[in-house]
C-alpha cells in the first residue's frame, strides 16, 4: 500500500473524540480516515498546519502546488502553499 492510499488514521490511529468541539476539530474528524490522495487542498493544509504526518503529506501537497492543482476548497488563495512553507519551517 503506497502512502497516498493510507489515511491519517493509518499512521496515528483511530480518531479520539476530544472534550470540546470547534471548526478545526470537525475538519480533522471528517478527513481523518480519508486516503491522503483524496484529501482536499484545504484538508491537506489543515493537517500540515497541525503537524500531522507531515513527512507523508508534504510530497502530495507539494506535487499539487507544482502541478497547479486547484480543487477550489482553499479558504484563501495560496493556503496550501502557505501550509507547506509553515510545515517546512516548523520541522
Amino acid at each position: 500500500m503506497s502512502n497516498d492510499t493510507k489515511s491519517i488514521a493509518d499512521f496515528l490511529g483511530p480518531w479520539v473524540e476530544p472534550d470540546w468541539d470547534s471548526g478545526l476539530i470537525e475538519r480533522c474528524r471528517s478527513a481523518w480516515s480519508k486516503p491522503i490522495r483524496d484529501l482536499t487542498n484545504q484538508e491537506l493544509a489543515t493537517f500540515l498546519r497541525q503537524r500531522f504526518v507531515v513527512e507523508h503529506l508534504l510530497p502530495v501537497a507539494s506535487k499539487r502546488v507544482q502541478d497547479g492543482f486547484d480543487d477550489d476548497t482553499e479558504i484563501y488563495d495560496g493556503e496550501l502553499e502557505s501550509a507547506i512553507e509553515y510545515a517546512r519551517k516548523a520541522a
